[in-house]
């Protein structure tokens, strides 16, 4: 009887170190791993050359801006990654009572609208600008060489 007992309490310390073994080795966050962040957008958008990555304090969110003014958002849940491009005037930012976050709205995705909190307010400046800047109206811009260089 009391071998029983031993060998179910073995049992039970085995079940649970392993367990806390499988807790211990679950994947990194898309923000502490910039690289996969990286790969997994650029499967979503293959045509989209990223210039900057920007992750927020708790791992979940990233923001990539893009080689042409655009803004990409990246939302980790679990063992995948929602992806998505900031359509200009589908997006609403305001500071975060913290100084160290925005609080943004999409009005096209509004399951990823929230507060994101940031490692500092730089930071959280940095993003504001890039969504600034992907909102700037770019019809009646003329980018010919033509008229970037002057005309001659």
């Amino acid at each position: 009887m009391i071998w029983t007992v031993v060998i179910a309490c073995l049992t039970l310390a085995v079940f649970v170190y392993m367990r806390a073994q499988r807790r211990d080795e679950q994947p990194q966050s898309a923000a502490t791993d910039t690289g996969l962040a990286i790969v997994e957008f650029g499967r979503a958008f293959p045509n989209e050359a990223i210039r900057e990555v920007l992750g927020t304090a708790d791992g979940n969110n990233v923001f990539l801006r893009l080689h042409d003014g655009k803004v990409g958002c990246m939302r980790a849940h679990r063992q995948h990654y929602a992806s998505h491009l900031i359509e200009p005037g589908s997006v609403t930012v305001h500071n975060s009572p913290s100084g160290k976050g925005l609080v943004i709205d999409f009005q096209d995705k509004t399951q990823d609208s929230g507060s994101f909190e940031f490692r500092s307010s730089v930071e959280a400046a940095e993003v504001s600008l890039w969504l600034l800047g992907s909102l700037l109206p770019t019809a009646g811009i003329d980018e010919s060489p033509r008229a970037i260089q002057g005309d001659s």
